[in-house]
């Protein structure tokens, strides 16, 4: 095209009249899910997660929990498990559970070199143990933010994914896990996990297979 010709039509689009603002979008229904009381948002997520082959066991506190844990650990035999270290794990002293329980209780802590740590998350541990930052009823879905004291391999790489959910740390939707994760890090996180079940992926011939690229089997245990 001609420079001047060029230099015509861009001239003519800067001096266009701008297109109008697009109208505002109408307010969103209300939502029935936000309604759900704390007994139904555990029995949406329980039937959720089972839809997408997971285990939830409920327990009424920490006791329960590990003696719960105790329980799946004897059933599936452990040696070695990976834990995170995030505030809902922390008051249940795994450590201590590992030694009673004769099971090595690993963390990231424990690893001077990152690819010992990836060793033993891959390869030596019968599972990784986590707790959430949130739960969502609609999905059965829980919401992991990843740090320091949450590392991501922890729930992507063993075989099993364990993961602790305090019951009132369960809600309705993606929109409020999403708004109070942003409240509280005081924006989006870099690193933001939605898990819902194991790993599923269709790559090969468009056939669902779960486990490819993650775990087999999630089981959640709901305290409270």
């Amino acid at each position: 095209m001609p420079y001047a010709a060029r230099e015509d039509i861009l001239g003519k689009l800067k001096k266009a009249d701008r297109r109008e603002e697009a109208p505002a979008r109408p307010p969103l229904p209300p939502l029935t899910e936000v309604g759900w009381g704390t007994e139904q948002l555990i029995e949406k997520f329980t039937e959720n997660l089972a839809l997408q082959t997971g285990v939830v066991h409920r327990v009424a506190d920490r006791a329960g929990a590990l003696e719960k844990l105790t329980e799946i650990a004897q059933a599936e035999g452990w040696k070695a498990v990976m834990i995170a270290t995030d505030e809902v794990l922390a008051p249940l002293d795994l450590a201590a559970w590992g030694r009673t329980n004769g099971i090595d209780v690993l963390k990231a802590a424990d690893f001077t070199a990152r690819d010992a740590f990836k060793d033993a998350v891959f390869d030596q541990v019968d599972a990784g143990i986590t707790g959430v930052d949130w739960a969502v009823a609609e999905t059965g879905t829980v919401a992991l933010v990843h740090d320091e004291r949450q590392p991501r391999l922890v729930s992507l790489a063993p075989i099993l994914h364990v993961v602790v959910v305090p019951v009132d740390r369960i809600l309705p939707v993606y929109e409020q896990a999403l708004e109070r994760i942003l409240a509280a890090r005081g924006g989006m996180p870099a690193h933001l996990n939605l898990i819902t079940g194991p790993s599923m992926t269709a790559d090969i011939q468009a056939t669902p297979f779960k486990g490819m690229h993650g775990p087999r089997r999630v089981i959640a245990l709901l305290i409270g």
